[in-house]
């Protein structure tokens, strides 16, 4: 199984102003916790062990919370000296990595996803890039992704208005060695650029999760943490 993680902390929460102070968007407070808590204690819940965490905006912030709340937490930070995109975020702290696959995840969402099923599946599939993906209804805030009979990413569909599919949840089973010899440049979008272009020449396959997901990019969406996440907390 998969035991190591990339949690993405660098970003700005730009679109969260309104309602939260100058803070990292994975420190938001929600239900009186940083958001990266929960985060974190789904991934200890389903048996990861080892974390790293990309940080640049504001790191000091994140870094000390996280040696003073999991002083014993196995874990590493990949600083940002510039914003380097999601790609670039990923692809420097992939160097730091110490397993054959790990999982990649934003430290603003919240996709509770079952880790063992994701590993055995991604393994199984001997795939450079396993994405998580949640059934959704009825929305225009996220694209979506279609699979073939196989499994396999057919399309990624832009964001618009959908009655229903699968969006990208933003979780990842990433084949380190193989993504790190890709010919990327040091700035680049995860999705944009590696995901999207090449989704049908590497052995990329979507797996559906049809479990909790919350992303707090928007004021709306972090209101609505604030009680869904009390609740279950």
């Amino acid at each position: 199984m998969i035991k190591e993680a990339i949690i993405l902390a660098g970003g700005l929460g730009t679109r969260l102003r309104s309602v939260v102070s100058d803070v990292p968007k994975c420190m938001a407070p929600v239900a009186g916790k940083p958001f990266l808590y929960f985060v974190i204690n789904h991934l200890l819940n389903q048996g990861v062990d080892s974390f790293i965490f990309s940080v640049g905006y504001k790191s000091e912030m994140i870094i000390d919370y996280l040696n003073e709340q999991y002083p014993g937490l196995n874990k590493q930070f990949s600083t940002e000296a510039e914003p380097l995109g999601t790609g670039g975020a990923v692809k420097l702290a992939c160097s730091l990595a110490t397993e054959k696959n790990i999982l990649i995840l934003n430290g603003d969402t919240l996709f509770k996803i079952d880790v063992e099923r994701v590993s055995d599946f991604h393994t199984s599939c001997d795939a450079d890039c396993t994405l998580s993906l949640k059934p959704m209804n009825d929305f225009d805030r996220y694209g979506v992704v279609e699979l073939n009979d196989d499994e396999g990413i057919a399309s990624f569909q832009e964001k618009q208005q959908f009655k229903s599919g699968l969006i990208n949840g933003g979780v990842y089973a990433l084949n380190v060695a193989r993504f790190l010899q890709e010919d990327l440049p040091q700035k680049f979008s995860f999705e944009k650029d590696y995901l999207e272009v090449y989704f049908d020449k590497r052995k990329m396959f979507g797996i559906i999760q049809d479990e909790y997901f919350i992303d707090i990019g928007i004021p709306e969406d972090f209101e609505r943490a604030q009680v869904e996440l009390r609740d279950r907390n």
